[in-house]
């Protein structure tokens, strides 16, 4: 039994979300049903090993012409140069118009085999299988497709919605339980945002998730593409409201940027779950937000293994952090864009944060 959600909206045609167990025959028919167009699957040499030849053995028997093309795993491989390589393979194979990218991984692979698809011959079709949590909650869905440059994260993109996203539960189980718990980020950032009572749900009930549990993972990820997908609907080039999906993310991104994208230290999940507590306790700062909120999100994220303070990942001067924040694709006239809180699932965007504000607050969060 699989759930459907259809995403839509001005700009870009509609395509479905299909959220379940055991659905490679259902991707294998989907696609099948696209045309008669060659097939290439991009992923990176985990994931080949891993679900490589069963998702090949689905589309052969339902009749579709499909190739491995695998890159290195890890966010290294979002990079020009790993993006010249993909898309020179792919003229290699002598893609044409009618064809199509199948990227199957987590948001890496993604975001770059979205961005070729986005480039190669301006524009071919392209179908998400994320084999990640943070992957089939966030990075599949939406349109969003980049690679990372020595000065910043996801600084170089294209917005080009996949023809279909289909994200199997079952693909999880093979995930770390660190990545899961990574993953588990981006869900509770949903309820942050818009759904208080899914934030309490996923404080609850639906804790197991975080480390495996399908049922609730299953809802986690449904609520999580319903609440994204409708957010999408409304602004695709993320010029209004779904900016809201940012929330811990440029906090974020300045970590990863300040580590090196080194995913050792901090993960992506990792540096969103630090960055939303880093954003409801600022917000909590100035007055916007109850210090009992901003503690029940340290709380709630603490508890599913995440961290909430900047010392769990490492030791940053904040005039360094502030540069990176300054430098993020969200900044505006070179003024400061953060994603705040008035409470738990009321969030919104203040494109003009007063800098000196800002590093006083990071200061006493222990930044020197």
């Amino acid at each position: 039994m699989s759930t459907v959600i259809g995403v839509s909206g001005d700009g870009f045609q509609a395509y479905d979300v299909v959220i379940g167990r055991d659905l490679l025959p259902d991707l294998a028919a989907r696609i099948a049903a696209m045309g008669p167009g060659r097939t290439v699957i991009v992923t990176d040499e985990t994931v080949a090993g891993l679900h490589g030849p069963a998702v090949l053995a689905a589309l052969k028997a339902a009749g579709v012409h499909a190739r491995l093309l695998t890159v290195p795993p890890g966010e290294a491989s979002k990079s020009f140069a790993e993006l010249e390589r993909v898309i020179d393979r792919l003229l290699a194979f002598g893609l044409d118009r009618r064809d199509r990218i199948v990227a199957l991984g987590g948001g890496v692979v993604g975001d770059l085999a979205g961005l070729a698809a986005a480039l190669y011959m301006r524009g071919i079709d392209f179908v998400q299988v994320p084999t990640t949590l943070l992957a089939q909650v966030d990075s599949s869905v939406g349109g969003k497709t980049a690679i990372d440059t020595p000065r910043g994260k996801n600084l170089v993109g294209a917005f080009h919605q996949p023809r279909l996203v289909v994200a199997d539960i079952d693909l999880l189980a093979t995930l770390p339980p660190r990545q899961l718990r990574s993953g588990w980020a981006e869900v509770l950032k949903h309820g942050l945002i818009c759904d208080a009572a899914f934030l309490d749900w996923l404080a609850g009930e639906g804790a197991g998730g975080a480390t495996g549990d399908a049922a609730a993972l299953i809802r986690a990820v449904v609520r999580s593409v319903e609440i994204k997908s409708a957010i999408v609907g409304e602004d695709q080039k993320e010029v209004g409201r779904r900016a809201l999906l940012n929330l811990g993310h440029t906090f974020g991104h300045a970590l990863e940027a300040e580590l090196g994208f080194d995913e050792a230290i901090l993960t992506h999940g990792e540096a969103v779950a630090l960055g939303c507590a880093l954003a409801f306790r600022f917000s909590a700062a100035r007055g916007l937000c109850s210090g009992a909120d901003a503690e029940r999100v340290e709380a709630v994220t603490a508890a599913a293994g995440l961290p909430t303070r900047l010392e769990q990942a490492g030791v940053f001067g904040s005039d360094r952090l502030m540069d990176r924040m300054a430098g993020d694709k969200k900044a505006e006239g070179g003024r400061l864009t953060l994603v705040l809180a008035r409470a738990i699932g009321d969030a919104f965007v203040d494109r003009a944060v007063d800098r000196a504000t800002l590093a006083a607050f990071l200061k006493t969060e222990g930044a020197s």
